[in-house]
This record gives C-alpha cells, sequence and structure tokens, in this order.
C-alpha cells in the first residue's frame, strides 16, 4: 500500500505531509492522538531476517539515554515497512548546509560547524565506550552509518538519529557485514570488519563535506568491493591548519586514528584559534 495523507499506520497516528525521502526510507509528518505531531521513518523490508536485525539494533539504542541521541517512541512494522516513531527534527546538517549553499552562496561557518561536531562527538564516544549492559555483557556500540543527513537539528541541539546499522562490540575489532553508506565508510568496513574508530572516520568524512562541500575520495565504488584500498584522502578543501588533523581521523590503520571523537574534534576547534 502506498504511503499518503490520511493513512493510520498505527491506530490514532494520522501521517499529514512528507518530511523528507531519501535512497532507502521516507520521513513523514504525522499526528497522534493527543494532537502532538511526530516523525514517522517508513523503511521497506521484504526481508523478515533483515527486519528483525535492524529493529533488534534500533530498540538497543533506544535503551540509550544522552542528550545528543534521538529519542525514539517505537518501532513496529506495518506493510512491508519497518516504522520508527521518533522526535519531528528542524532538519539535517545536510539540509542546513544547502540552505546556506541556495541562500548566500557560503557554507556553515567552522565556528558553528565545530560546535555541532562537538555535541555528536560526545553522542559518538558515549556509544563508542564499553559500557552499556546488553544480555549480560558489557558492549560498544557503532552507530556504522554516520553522515550528514543523520544528524538531525533541534534549535542549536544536534542529535545522532538513524540507528538501523547500530552493532554492539566487545572487542577492538570485530567481523562484521559490509553495509553502511560507502561513501562514509572506513577501510576495515570494506575489509567486513568494525573497529573501536569506524565511527570516527565517518565523522571526518562528514566534516570535509560539510566544511568544503566536497568528499576526500573520488573513487569510491558503488558497492563493497572486499579488495577496494582507500588512497591517501585530498583534503584540498579544508585550510591547511585543519589538514593534519583529519588526516589522522582518516588514517588507514583504525589505531592511528584519535583516541575519541571528542578528541579529533577539540584539536579542530583548538585550530580554528591559533
Amino acid at each position: 500500500m502506498p504511503l499518503r495523507p490520511g493513512l493510520e499506520p498505527f491506530p490514532g497516528h494520522r501521517l499529514r505531509q512528507v518530511l523528507g525521502r531519501g535512497a532507502f526510507s521516507e520521513v513523514w509528518e504525522a499526528e497522534t492522538p493527543n494532537g502532538s505531531l511526530v516523525a514517522l521513518k517508513f523503511m521497506p523490508c521484504d526481508n523478515g531476517l533483515a527486519a528483525a536485525k535492524e529493529i533488534r539494533s534500533i530498540q538497543a539504542i533506544r535503551q540509550l539515554s544522552h542528550p545528543n541521541l534521538l529519542h525514539i517512541d517505537r518501532v513496529w512494522s506495518h506493510l512491508g515497512y519497518i516504522v520508527i516513531a521518533m522526535e519531528v527534527a528542524d532538519g539535517s546538517l545536510l539540509d542546513l548546509d544547502r540552505a546556506y549553499e541556495e541562500e548566500i552562496g557560503g557554507f556553515i561557518p567552522a565556528e558553528q560547524l565545530c560546535h555541532y561536531f562537538t555535541q555528536v562527538a560526545d553522542a559518538l564516544d558515549f556509544l563508542n565506550t564499553r559500557q552499556h549492559l546488553v544480555e549480560g555483557r558489557r558492549v560498544a556500540f557503532q552507530h556504522c552509518d554516520i553522515k550528514p543527513s543523520n544528524l538531525l537539528l533541534f534549535g542549536d541541539t544536534v542529535k545522532v538519529a538513524d540507528y538501523g546499522l547500530a552493532s554492539p562490540t566487545t572487542a577492538t575489532l570485530k567481523f562484521h557485514r559490509r553495509a553502511g553508506t560507502l561513501d562514509y565508510a572506513a577501510p576495515e568496513v570494506f575489509q567486513g570488519r568494525l573497529s573501536d574508530w569506524t565511527d570516527q572516520y565517518a565523522l571526518a568524512v562528514s566534516y570535509c563535506q560539510l566544511r568544503g562541500r566536497r568528499l576526500p575520495f573520488r573513487d569510491t565504488p558503488t558497492s563493497f568491493q572486499r579488495h577496494y584500498v582507500r588512497p591517501a584522502p585530498e583534503l584540498d578543501m579544508l585550510p591547511e591548519r585543519e589538514r593534519p588533523i583529519v588526516a589522522r581521523a582518516l588514517a588507514p590503520v583504525p589505531q592511528d586514528r584519535w583516541p575519541t571523537c571528542r578528541e579529533f574534534v577539540a584539536q579542530l576547534a583548538r585550530s580554528l584559534v591559533q
């Protein structure tokens, strides 16, 4: 059944209008029985096993509390979709970047971008720290799909969203299926692994895109290829003082990256006042 205004995918939740469409999902504004508004994300999923895995990932992160993680109200299946009810955002950092480009022909100011990325880094370090109790084990989580469109704005606050690929980790490196958005994927993801620094890599690629409106790699394949090797990043979209900081976050060997996302962003913030 196609999504349309007036449809009730959950009793009392009536679709009003489309808020956004991506390659694999749609987000709709919906009115609840008490008159408040929520955002409903619809992700098509014909594979029951894949749907179950995504729902488990979302439910696991949903139990965690952090001011820079998007709050999820509930998750359910409806007519071939995974449906996620969540807060209504003002937009994403990608939307903000496009607004700056279209309205003033410029970029998000560097200080403002670092302010946003500091919040994202705090959320990622919270997820990436092996402190979360899941099924009797202390685990960390790698988000596995950090990119500007998954960093949502609520006024001056940024919240990390989209937990469908989030994966618990109990070791520094683990074998993992190749998944995520290829442009932002770390080298280890192409090799079928995750590391404690996989999200930091994607955060650094996101910074390049928002700071200079260009990705640091021009040869990213259209599908995950095991033998693909990331070349040295092209960082000429960044001011010279920022390049070594970002280059470290994009190191091909995970352990050579910054110890934490917060340290990475703190170094960028310091470079702005030098």
